[in-house]
């Protein structure tokens, strides 16, 4: 769970995203869609049951969404403020916010939760995976996220960006079988949302943060790139 101010303000508005590691970020995107044009990962797409095209418009949107925080709930919250740690070095995202008030917002990310945890809904609709294999690879990525996240006075929960998709397609390839893109992308999206930011939430709590957002800047990245994976797995 990590924050960043979706609101409207007096003052000048700041981007979301950090400029450097989005234009990084979108040579990756160009790259992965030549050789999505070239069939050479066609075959890793079909097992999400999306066409290439689909595909990149579903991981467009999620980037499109990563802007926008759904408020869920305002909280009182007594923490004590404290000097904001310096933004991460790493991460899509980029977390500022709104002076704390003695409340804290807790919200959805619609690009970092609402869109995968749709997703993830479609391919356990959509592919007949065994239920044990799929709770134990999602436990296995809850436990991973958990132990990596951190949190981060004055911003929220942080964590290593390629942590989560690794472990998501590591556990996938062992026990999903023929169901490992699925697998990886459902494990990865869902470990990630439960354990570094439901499992936190008594810790984001006690950092004194205005915004608490569900998939957003800290977390985000590790359900986006779990994404594209999954894709890769063949």
């Amino acid at each position: 769970m990590a924050t960043h101010y979706n609101g409207v303000q007096s003052a000048p508005m700041k981007l979301p995203i950090a400029p450097v590691r989005f234009g990084i970020f979108l040579a990756v995107i160009a790259f992965l869609f030549a050789i999505v044009q070239l069939g050479v990962i066609s075959i890793a797409f079909d097992k999400l049951g999306l066409s290439p095209n689909q595909a990149m418009i579903l991981f467009l949107l999620s980037l499109a969404g990563s802007v926008i925080n759904l408020p869920i709930v305002q909280v009182e919250n007594t923490a004590v403020p404290v000097p904001q740690t310096p933004p991460l070095p790493y991460g899509l995202l980029k977390p500022y916010a709104k002076p704390f008030e003695g409340r804290t917002v807790i919200a959805v990310n619609v690009g970092g939760c609402v869109i995968p945890v749709l997703f993830s809904i479609h391919l356990v609709l959509l592919h007949d995976i065994a239920v044990l294999p799929l709770l134990a690879a999602i436990l296995f990525v809850t436990l991973v996220s958990r132990f990596v996240s951190t949190p981060i006075p004055g911003i929220g929960i942080g964590m290593p960006v390629l942590v989560a998709p690794f472990a998501a397609a590591l556990v996938a390839i062992l026990v999903g079988g023929n169901d490992s893109a699925p697998m990886a992308y459902i494990a990865g999206t869902l470990g990630v949302l439960i354990g570094a930011d439901l499992m936190r939430m008594k810790d984001i709590l006690g950092l004194a943060v205005p915004v608490a957002s569900i998939g957003g800047a800290g977390t985000f990245d590790g359900i986006y790139f779990t994404g594209i994976v999954a894709v890769l797995l063949a």
